[in-house]
């Protein structure tokens, strides 16, 4: 069993930036791809960003240029870096993991950000 805690969101305007990150606990591989999905208000909850532990990233392509996904493999957190922030980004952030021993993916509780002058 696996815990995902995230931290970091906020209020923040329109062209700003912020920083998300993700602190997960228990049982984490090194095979395990971590990540970050979001859900707008009316809307379904959709992916963001991956990164295996190897650096290979994917992004979705609303964020793309403007979102960076990192991640430190020996505390087990992930982060993810957004620039020039726009209102439609508004959302729930969820910290991801799935592990493919299991075939298995956890999401954390969330964190929400608000983009809004």
């Amino acid at each position: 069993q696996v815990q995902l805690v995230e931290s970091g969101g906020g209020l923040v305007q329109p062209g700003k930036s912020l920083r998300l990150s993700c602190a997960a606990s228990g049982s984490i591989f090194s095979i395990d791809v971590m990540g970050w999905h979001r859900q707008a208000p009316g809307k379904e909850r959709e992916l963001v960003a991956t990164i295996t532990s190897g650096g290979v990233t994917n992004y979705a392509d609303s964020v793309k240029g403007r979102f960076t996904i990192s991640r430190d493999n020996v505390k087990n957190m992930v982060d993810l870096q957004m620039t020039s922030l726009k209102p439609e980004d508004t959302a729930i952030y969820y910290c991801y993991l799935y592990q493919p021993r299991y075939g298995m993916a956890s999401w954390g509780k969330g964190t929400l950000v608000t983009v809004s002058s």
